[in-house]
């Protein structure tokens, strides 16, 4: 599961997949719409790869936590945090990260990471293959 190129930017909603870079621009599309946009370099941009979920322990990648979701429903998307209460999103989000630090992971951060794991989900564009640190054979493999 490679989400490296999948990015977050502050200030417009959704996902992109990074798509060309230049000296102090990027392009990225929008996974929901396709529509193609100007990134520039003073705008805050987090890659889905570097992301990590406080855990009581050491903190977990967004990928493995995207990963567990998609075992969890079996390769379909999650409750729909906008029409969901705050309780029920808690509820489901222990039920997969049951480590979460609770002091560190706020119910904002919880309905992120649902509305971004629908988005990748629904988008297609992503090959949810895991590799096992351990060894080259995956863990896990659903399309």
């Amino acid at each position: 599961m490679d989400i490296k190129d999948f990015i977050a930017i502050s200030g417009q909603p959704g996902l992109y997949k990074m798509v060309s870079q230049g000296k102090s621009i990027l392009i990225a599309e929008n996974l929901e719409t396709g529509q193609r946009i100007p990134v520039h370099a003073s705008s805050h941009v987090n890659s889905m790869e570097e992301i990590t979920v406080f855990t009581k322990t050491e903190d977990k990648p967004l990928k493995e936590v995207f990963f567990e979701i998609y075992q969890k429903e079996d390769g379909k998307t999650v409750l729909d945090p906008k029409k969901s209460t705050n309780d029920q999103i808690m509820e489901y989000f222990t039920s997969v990260l049951p480590t979460y630090d609770r002091n560190k992971v706020y119910l904002s951060d919880m309905k992120k990471i649902f509305l971004w794991y629908n988005i990748l989900v629904t988008s297609g564009k992503i090959d949810w293959t895991m590799t096992d640190p351990a060894g080259p054979e995956a863990v896990g493999s659903r399309q």
